[in-house]
């Protein structure tokens, strides 16, 4: 039985861990890693071992990875998307109730106040300054419906509120988890028209940067209240503190403390604890141990960032290579060449792409020579050829 070595950046949680099945062993050597896991440590620096396979990210951010670098390794980065989204959620539905009642302020007045013996009968009399709305009724914009946002538009349909939703991008499964009364918007100048909040929840891509910018602002109705649990850069900060200053924006809750977000106006600020919950961390664990685990024993990926997902079950031939490469032409043509002229048959065979790179994994029904796979790594365009079984 092979004995892979998998190093831990961060601590990880036991929960996950224990699903690493026989054959799996832990090292304090990260030379002989084939597989890491992965949580906020800093990877940009790191020099990856000739052995590195695979980094799995307990978690969905994946800033602290130089995945280019990877993807020339070939090495496969993945991450847990959804893992915590129930944990996010309901941090969101905590900040939407920020945004709508004064609580915060009624919390720091009691403090403030708690030396006088009169407090009851004071509060009776102050606690009008605190008043808020409710959200029954309201209209929000839910921009981006992937894992988290889905959870967030449903539960704010729950509510009662009046749910837009708007994501170009949105997968077909995800389409129908959403409840039938969220309103699926065409632009998001629909939400801008129409909207008494707006929640963001949108992967951390370019086009994601500044999202929300003075136009955007421009266009709300006045008094609006912004929630991002989503990325610090979605929401422009020197726009968002102008249009909080004037009162187009009331009440900007986020999850991202920034030298300038801490000092706005009217802003709420949380220590980014959108997935700090001991049942996020368990989740994310499990899933990424799961996906280390599927890709090291038979070449199935899920969930990557650089590679596409690609999955073709436990291999029953008698040899399964997988090959990283770059996305150009004839390759898949090179590869059966080499196949063809050493007499071999091809059982299974599947290939996608992502971007400039590809994922191929072929099965034989008989075992391979090691002349062979050599002749396949050497391949114009080949990053990496992985023996699965052979």
């Amino acid at each position: 039985m092979k004995d892979r070595k998998i190093f831990l950046m961060n601590n990880i949680s036991d929960y996950g861990l224990r699903e690493f099945r026989d054959g799996y062993s832990f090292t304090n050597d990260f030379e002989q890693a084939q597989g890491v896991l992965v949580r906020s440590q800093k990877m940009h620096d790191t020099e990856f071992p000739p052995c590195l396979r695979v980094i799995a990210r307990a978690g969905v951010g994946l800033n602290n990875v130089p995945i280019d670098r990877c993807s020339e390794n070939g090495i496969v980065v993945m991450n847990t998307p959804g893992a915590n989204a129930n944990a996010v959620k309901e941090l969101v539905l905590a900040g939407l109730m920020l945004a709508s009642r004064d609580i915060v302020g009624g919390i720091e007045w009691v403090k403030a106040n708690a030396a006088d013996e009169n407090i009851a009968a004071r509060t009776e009399k102050e606690k009008k300054a605190f008043a808020g709305n409710e959200v029954i009724g309201k209209k929000i914009g839910v921009i981006g419906l992937g894992a988290i946002g889905i959870q967030v538009a449903n539960m704010c349909a729950y509510l009662g509120m009046e749910v837009y939703g708007y994501d170009p991008y949105i997968s077909v499964n995800s389409a129908w988890r959403l409840k039938r009364e969220v309103k699926h918007a065409e632009s998001m100048d629909e939400l801008f028209d129409n909207c008494d909040y707006f929640t963001v929840h949108v992967p951390a891509v370019d086009s994601s940067r500044d999202l929300l910018n003075k136009i955007s602002f421009a266009k709300m109705k006045d008094g609006v209240k912004i929630l991002n649990f989503s990325r610090e850069f979605v929401v422009n900060d020197d726009d968002i503190a102008e249009a909080l200053e004037s009162g187009k924006v009331a009440k900007y809750v986020t999850d991202f403390p920034g030298t300038k977000t801490v000092k706005m106006k009217n802003t709420i600020v949380t220590p980014h604890l959108g997935a700090s919950t001991e049942e996020a961390e368990d989740n994310c664990a499990k899933l990424a141990v799961e996906e280390l685990q599927d890709y090291l024993d038979n070449g199935n990926i899920m969930h990557s960032a650089n590679f596409p997902d690609v999955n073709v079950g436990v291999c029953k031939t008698d040899a399964r290579l997988a090959f990283l490469h770059r996305n150009i032409p004839n390759m898949l043509g090179q590869l059966t060449a080499i196949v063809g002229e050493a007499g071999c048959n091809i059982a299974n065979m599947q290939n996608a792409s992502k971007g400039q790179y590809a994922y191929t994994i072929m099965d034989f029904e008989s075992k391979l020579s090691a002349e062979l796979i050599d002749k396949f790594k050497n391949v114009e365009g080949m990053l990496r050829v992985r023996v699965v079984k052979n």
